[in-house]
């Protein structure tokens, strides 16, 4: 089995990928990896590590706040709306790993850590950011039930572009392009959810989450109003969610875009719906960084409550289990992964742009 399909041609992607047989064994395929996991202790809670790297980004992102507020009424403050979106990131990872239960020992100090990194420092729900992350967790890549493969603003796969008409067509058509520009408005596109969400959440939900992200709003309008002019405040907050979208958007496009799509009613046993949807991104110390860890996303997604730490140590025993198995194990490097991506988005509105080409050429005819 391929472990990703990529196009480069004006041509429909091929079918979807089949599922491999599932065996009587299938279902226990994942079993002995667990165990294989534990037994290495990388199912460990590690306090230590996350006190450590939640310490670190509240002091950086504080600093950073605290520079806007020393340089002055000046542009130049533009320039620290980079690291600004930087730490908004990396707060988001820390709420990303609550959602999980990755932190600590109990459901109050999960929630506690998700609405911190998430409603309170970013303005975004996290119950909504929840709901939705772990339905893309449980059928990842399934066009009916994962989210995140929903028919949008862009389309993941040549069946979603019927009646794809005016604006809808012309953005499918050149989605691949589009692709990273259209990441610059995700960051309010987050936010924005989040608040519409709200009325989904109970009373009680409703009351936490929404007053938490009041208060963020209140003080993010209240700190830039009083650091700067409203003209350069505006500039800030475009440049802000336009990089935090951007930086966000590029850790989550390599993971599953492009990889093999499950056909709908056809199941698969959870190793291979997790390992065949997923492509990791090979790097150092800086690319599990700036990825905050999702680039081991094959491990990430087999056992999403193992701490972002130890994924690194995981992954030489899961490639191992899923050799031994026959089961294809992808992996790329960041450059590689977003053309993989790209060409996939770019051969899923083949179809449109044929079309649109036909109907040119019979305009001029006639």
């Amino acid at each position: 089995m391929p472990a990703a399909t990529v196009q480069t041609a004006d041509r429909p992607p091929p079918p979807r990928t089949p599922p491999a047989p599932r065996s009587e064994r299938a279902a226990s395929d994942f079993a002995p990896l667990l165990a294989d996991l534990k037994a290495a202790r990388l199912m460990d809670r590690r306090p230590g590590y996350y006190l450590r790297v939640i310490t670190v980004n509240l002091l950086l992102f504080a600093a950073t706040w605290a520079a806007v507020l020393w340089l002055g009424n000046t542009w130049w403050q533009l320039l620290l709306a980079v690291p600004v979106a930087l730490f908004s990131a990396r707060a988001t990872f820390v709420g990303h790993d609550a959602g999980h239960r990755q932190i600590g020992g109990s459901h109050r100090t999960h929630r506690a850590m998700s609405l911190l990194h998430g409603n309170l420092m970013n303005g975004m729900s996290a119950g909504w950011w929840n709901a939705k992350h772990n339905k893309h967790h449980a059928n990842p890549n399934h066009r009916d039930k994962d989210p995140d493969v929903a028919v949008g603003v862009l389309v993941w796969d040549a069946d979603q572009t019927g009646g794809r008409r005016g604006l809808a067509g012309w953005l499918t058509r050149h989605q691949a392009r589009l692709f990273f520009p259209l990441l610059l408005l995700e960051g309010l596109n987050l936010k924005v959810n989040g608040v519409v969400d709200l009325r989904n959440r109970t009373p009680r939900e409703r009351l936490v989450e929404g007053s938490l992200m009041a208060l963020h709003f209140a003080a993010y309008a209240s700190l830039l109003l009083i650091a700067m002019s409203p003209a350069t405040a505006l500039v800030f907050v475009l440049v802000h969610h336009a990089l935090f979208g951007l930086h966000l958007g590029a850790v989550f496009a390599p993971n599953h875009k492009g990889m093999p799509m499950p056909e709908p009613g056809v199941p698969w046993d959870h190793l291979r719906r997790q390992v065949l949807t997923s492509r990791n991104v090979r790097g150092g110390p800086v690319t599990d960084w700036m990825l905050g860890g999702l680039n081991y996303q094959i491990e990430h997604h087999l056992v999403p409550s193992m701490p972002r730490g130890n994924l690194r140590k995981a992954r030489p025993i899961v490639r191992a289990h899923c050799a031994r198995l026959g089961v294809a194990y992808a992996e790329t490097g960041l450059v590689e992964s977003y053309r993989q991506a790209l060409a996939h988005m770019h051969a899923v509105g083949a179809p449109l742009r044929a079309a649109h080409r036909r109907g040119r050429g019979g305009g001029r005819m006639g």
